[in-house]
């Protein structure tokens, strides 16, 4: 089984299946922030970005990965990318990462929008039974912003990645079950009401 491409569309942020006609806006957003020096992460620079979707539709082709283009619906501007990753069908679980959002967008319902479709569509329309979250444990923004989700750390991984600086890093790992759902939609839904674009 292979997850199909959809569109997920919220009330401000609609996520697209990642197409060669977004890496243009790709580009500027990583641009904004130069997040591809951030320490913490592994986004591509953005030279880089005709590899970063040539391997992404070989993850999908292999049923593995499903990527996204986070797309602001007022102005169909790229603000980011995401993903469906170590989809298991048979066992009715996947991860969501492989996020990054331009700097100017970051701390806005861009993140918390794009999460709760995600969220949404794995449980609601896929019907799986598990959601995974992973973040370097050194990133206490991203650790606060997955427990603001609802999910819940079960476990610190060593030594689980090496970085591009070489840094071995420990991943901490987050998961949000079927029987959680809901409640922690309607939390987010009352968050995201909240929640006001940038100036």
């Amino acid at each position: 089984m292979i997850i199909e491409k959809t569109i997920l569309q919220g009330s401000r942020v609609r996520l697209e299946p990642l197409a060669a006609t977004h890496l243009p806006g790709l580009a500027a957003a990583i641009e904004d922030g130069a997040l591809w020096e951030l320490w913490f992460t592994t986004v591509p620079h953005p030279r880089e970005l005709a590899r970063f979707y040539d391997l992404a539709q070989l993850q999908y082709q292999a049923g593995r990965e499903l990527a996204f283009a986070t797309i602001d619906r007022a102005t169909g501007k790229v603000l980011g990318s995401t993903r469906y990753r170590a989809i298991e069908p048979a066992h009715k679980r996947l991860e969501i990462g492989s996020t990054f959002i331009a700097k100017s967008w970051q701390r806005t319902h861009v993140n918390s929008e794009a999460k709760l479709l995600m969220l949404q569509h794995a449980f609601e329309t896929l019907n799986f039974n598990r959601v995974e979250l992973l973040t370097d444990e050194l990133n206490e923004k991203s650790r606060a912003a997955i427990l603001r989700l609802g999910a819940t750390q079960e476990a610190i991984l060593r030594c689980h990645m090496v970085m591009r600086d070489g840094r071995v890093r420990n991943s901490v790992l987050y998961s949000l079950v079927a029987d959680e759902w809901p409640r922690a939609k309607a939390k987010l839904s009352a968050a995201l009401s909240q929640t006001a674009q940038p100036a």
